[in-house]
């Protein structure tokens, strides 16, 4: 099939493609020169220029001109996660946070002021609490967003910009998009002036939850996770509208030079085509393997917002983008032992790999010892240390076999 109708995200009889459907043909198509079903890989730094450049915008992202500036694989790619997330535009750049700092730095300036989320990604974390304060004169201020209402009591008049993460990294704290969305909202016409709700989705990725459908600004994606799904490609994305896409490309893409590059941009877009298959699964073990862990004796504590016992459960259901979504691949526990008893139960599991990032098609597990930077804003089931388990798509018995036995192995 090669109707440019798939390609444009455009609907048969008025009827929306489905999540898969897109997933596999926005972003992909026939090759002009070649008839390729797949588009190549352009590792062009530089494009030949008309006959008189002198009118070019040299700052442009709409042509192909320097690949700083943009290119083709990084076009296709976010034609695909635009879609995928229910926005106007997005833009894809280097790396996870490089989205975040993009968003960040182009939306904030000397003066104005941020709330962010009491967890968030360690790098988010750091921007937001030290390097933008210190070097940019952004205030900020950090409180708990599963109240809402701590959002609404933190906005002043020179707020700009709400960040918000949903599960959060590592706790799984879940927080309302929509009635934080609807605060900033109010506040922002109360005070006259624009004030953005940016979301990072990388737990969830637009398969279960899409974070503008429910009045969020900005949705930001770690491509290197899911979306990729492989382990092998650095990446991250702002989904939001043109202006706001074409601003973010000027500041941080074209003048700060955080491209994604084109080999990359590629990869992620291959293997995006699998991510609702991937998520189905994801979704499906994690959940499984958070009720047997919730069983055991040697288990402290479970954080999952699938688990009924999570104290955001309501509202991550609530949050589902569609009728077969899930909570995502990711969960925390904590064991009923010491720091160097954690460590233990690690060297002996056989399947699940110890090593960080999540979103791979392995199994991947690590120790968050008492020592973390950020240890004071976590819940007190955390502070004796615990393990961030990123489930993969192993068998889901071998996972909870493997589990088993590393706790008996430890001695646990």
């Amino acid at each position: 099939m090669t109707s440019s109708r798939v390609h444009q995200g455009l609907s048969f009889d008025d009827n929306p493609l489905g999540f898969s459907t897109r997933s596999i043909h926005l972003g992909n198509g026939v090759d002009a020169e070649t008839g390729a079903i797949r588009r190549p890989i352009t590792l062009a730094n530089a494009y030949a220029l008309p006959y008189d450049p002198s009118d070019i915008n040299w700052s442009s992202s709409d042509l192909n001109l320097y690949a700083r500036n943009g290119h083709p694989n990084q076009r296709y790619l976010e034609a695909k996660i635009a879609n995928l997330e229910g926005s106007e535009d997005a833009v894809a750049l280097a790396s996870g946070v490089a989205a975040l700092a993009a968003t960040f730095t182009t939306f904030l300036g000397r003066g104005d002021h941020a709330v962010f989320s009491d967890t968030t990604y360690i790098a988010a974390y750091r921007l937001l609490h030290q390097i933008l304060p210190e070097k940019y004169g952004v205030d900020t201020s950090i409180v708990d967003t599963s109240d809402p209402e701590n959002v609404a009591r933190a906005l002043r008049p020179t707020t700009r910009l709400v960040h918000i993460e949903t599960p959060a990294n590592p706790t799984l704290k879940v927080t309302d998009i929509a009635a934080v969305a609807g605060i900033v909202h109010d506040a922002a016409k109360r005070y006259g002036h624009e004030i953005l709700l940016s979301v990072d989705n990388t737990f969830s990725t637009p398969y279960n939850v899409r974070p503008l459908d429910l009045g969020a600004d900005i949705a930001i994606e770690s491509l290197t996770k899911y979306i990729n799904g492989h382990g092998d490609a650095l990446g991250g994305v702002i989904a939001t509208t043109k202006e706001r896409a074409d601003r973010i490309r000027y500041t941080y893409q074209v003048n700060y030079g955080g491209v994604i590059s084109p080999f990359n941009a590629w990869l992620i877009n291959r293997g995006s085509v699998t991510l609702p298959l991937r998520m189905r699964q994801h979704n499906a073990s994690a959940l499984s393997i958070a009720r047997h862990l919730e069983s055991l004796p040697q288990v402290r504590f479970v954080a999952y917002p699938g688990l009924e016992s999570h104290p955001g459960h309501d509202v991550a259901v609530r949050q589902l983008a569609r009728p077969d979504a899930g909570f995502g691949g990711v969960l925390s526990f904590g064991l009923d032992t010491d720091h160097d008893g954690h460590n233990r139960f690690v060297s002996k599991l056989e399947v699940i790999t110890s090593a960080v990032s999540l979103g791979h098609d392995e199994s991947l597990i690590v120790f968050l010892g008492e020592d973390d930077e950020r240890q004071y804003l976590y819940p007190e089931e955390f502070h004796r240390g615990f393990l961030r388990f990123a489930v993969g798509l192993e068998d889901t018995e071998d996972l909870i076999r493997d589990i088993d036995h590393a706790l008996a192995e430890a001695g646990i």
